[in-house]
């Protein structure tokens, strides 16, 4: 499925998951339960996360391939060239053109965290911009790229994060997913201004359930996303320790704002599982039984 055809030919509004690769056998094994409960809910695709420094390429490759060949689903493979040489990059992407992946998220990507020991190679790229300037004239898959509503943390400025939106569109991308806000008006807001300086592609919302209230917190700050006063306030007149009632509260939130997007015309709802399905099957079932997807 060329997944940019499939938005412009303007049918339902589609409906996909993020999932990445388990990095033990314990983290495995819960993974198939959580696929097996997201595939029961037939979304129109999903991604799956890339390393960057090609720190997951084995298992990304790996749960591309499960997906694809045993669970029968279209699959977004992420591409995070941070670190890797030309050849890298190219083996990389010859092994997914290998399992019939179509759709290509190209990202940058950020040194990873967890390893201090990453070298990038000395003619690795550096940005999102040279990724694609590499790739689109050498693959024939269809490539997509993160936007940021808010802004990507290194940018600047939301000015300056659409101008490079709009160098990537022009390098051959061919839609966009953003990622997440709790405030749906900076989504409205992004999209607008996209438009506005002529980005014409499909721009498909990214939505992330509250899970707990520190991974609240420190992906906001790692992704640059506000976390309103109003949302805040909600969450602290919650039962304290109250994990059922947390889970309750982020399920009709990020429904409410799905509701909100779809109201308005959104192409699509990507929705960050973290690897969990309660959450999303909550989403799901809440937005089908409103009559939104």
């Amino acid at each position: 499925m060329n997944l940019a055809e499939r938005w412009r030919e303007r049918r339902q509004p589609t409906l996909s998951f993020e999932l990445f690769p388990p990095r033990t056998d314990k983290a495995a094994k819960r993974l198939g339960k959580v696929i097996t409960k997201l595939t029961a809910l037939n979304p129109d695709f999903v991604s799956v996360t890339f390393g960057a420094g090609g720190t997951t390429r084995e298992g990304s490759y790996e749960l591309v391939k499960k997906l694809k060949n045993e669970c029968n689903l279209e699959v977004l493979a992420y591409f995070a060239g941070f670190g890797l040489s030309p050849e890298e990059i190219t083996s990389v992407l010859d092994d997914y053109r290998g399992l019939g992946v179509e759709n290509l998220l190209v990202v940058r990507g950020d040194r990873p965290r967890d390893e201090e020991n990453v070298v990038p190679h000395p003619d690795a790229l550096a940005h999102a911009t040279d990724l694609l300037s590499f790739i689109c004239p050498r693959y024939p898959f269809t490539v997509g790229v993160a936007g940021y509503p808010e802004g990507h943390v290194d940018a600047g400025s939301l000015e300056k994060d659409l101008g490079f939106l709009k160098q990537k569109i022009e390098l051959g991308a061919q839609f966009a997913i953003t990622n997440y806000t709790y405030d749906s008006r900076h989504f409205f807001d992004f999209v607008g201004q996209a438009r506005s300086l002529g980005i014409s592609v499909p721009i498909i919302a990214g939505v992330m359930p509250i899970y707990n209230l520190k991974m609240m917190n420190n992906l906001a700050k790692l992704c640059g996303a506000t976390i309103p006063d109003s949302l805040r306030d909600q969450l602290a007149a919650l039962p304290a320790d109250d994990k059922d009632a947390l889970n309750d509260f982020g399920v009709e939130f990020a429904t409410n704002q799905c509701i909100e997007l779809l109201d308005n015309g959104v192409a699509g709802i990507h929705i960050y599982t973290m690897d969990r399905a309660k959450s999303a099957v909550g989403m799901v079932q809440r937005l089908r039984d409103a009559g939104k997807i």
